[in-house]
């Protein structure tokens, strides 16, 4: 019960340091996950094409 209470408290300490993103921030972390993942789709597109052409 101790390590509840402990976890508990971390918990709530946290969630009063966290603040809700501007709307630039917010933008720029949505352009940014979006590229990432863009990318990776690309390189993954790129991989099964060429193991596609090598079999």
């Amino acid at each position: 019960m101790e390590n509840f209470k402990i976890f508990y408290h971390k918990c709530v300490r946290v969630w009063k340091t966290l603040k809700k993103p501007s709307r630039k921030e917010f933008e720029m972390t949505a352009k940014v996950s979006a590229i990432g993942i863009a990318i990776l789709g690309v390189i993954g597109f790129l991989i099964s094409i060429l193991l596609g052409f090598f079999q």
